[in-house]
């Protein structure tokens, strides 16, 4: 674990609200070939364009390196589309969203978990924690994660930028998730790969800001906004309360 000093006190939380890819789903691992594809669709099989396109939204074409809180670690489908169009494709908005969100649904099934979630879900929902997920993703695409790797009937809230509680880094995710779950922002725990997960909890009055770093995040770019830093998910277990108190 790398603490920052002073930090906040995890005392007090009793829910917890993760991002999905680089978090829960390992990135380079999972999104490194389905990049390479989305920048195949958006030049329409032109290779030098697709370079082009992968890298103006954040990814080195030949290492496969995915910079922090660039569009393709922290961006929607829609951004991501209006960002390649940007670029040089010449692709109709509409349609580029849309097969981006099928290929994005898709990958679900490909995905490489940072550990086993089924049963990591299960101890935190045994020790009393409200769980959730907020992700740039699409919802369809959170929820096949969550049931293909077991954990979906643990979740007491599910988020994609397309569920209606606006996008990162805007606070409506966490605020949707303090509803459904009856307890107010402080009592929660965001947890997140980069800087747009932790801008978002800091946005809602979180109790705490955790970043890991199985995405695309650093140590030192995470620094300045987290409250703790960990090498995974995992690390949470050690933080928190044995029992949450609601």
């Amino acid at each position: 674990m790398d603490l920052r000093s002073p930090a906040r006190s995890a005392a007090d939380i009793a829910a917890i609200l993760f991002d999905k890819d680089g978090t829960l789903i390992g990135y380079d691992a999972s999104w490194g070939p389905v990049n390479r594809e989305l920048a195949a669709i958006a030049a329409k099989g032109d290779l030098e364009l697709a370079d082009r396109l992968l890298h103006a939204c954040g990814m080195d074409p030949v290492t496969g390196h995915v910079k922090p809180d660039s569009l393709l670690a922290a961006g929607n489908t829609v951004q991501i589309a209006e960002g390649l169009l940007a670029a040089g494709s010449p692709c109709d908005l509409a349609d580029l969203t849309r097969r981006l969100d099928q290929l994005f649904t898709e990958a679900a099934g490909k995905s490489v978990a940072v550990t086993d979630l089924k049963a990591f879900f299960a101890r935190l929902k045994g020790r009393g924690y409200k769980l959730g997920i907020a992700s740039s993703d699409n919802e369809a695409s959170i929820r096949g994660i969550a049931k293909r790797f077991g954990f979906e009937e643990d979740l007491d809230f599910v988020a994609g930028y397309d569920s209606g509680h606006g996008t990162k880094p805007q606070p409506g995710m966490v605020l949707g998730f303090c509803a459904a779950i009856g307890l107010p922002p402080h009592r929660v725990a965001v947890v997140g790969d980069n800087n747009h997960d932790l801008h978002m909890g800091a946005n809602a009055g979180a109790g705490l800001r955790v970043a890991v770093l199985t995405g695309t995040g650093s140590r030192q770019s995470l620094a300045t906004d987290s409250d703790y830093c960990f090498d995974d998910i995992t690390g949470l277990e050690g933080l928190l309360p044995l029992k949450a108190r609601l």
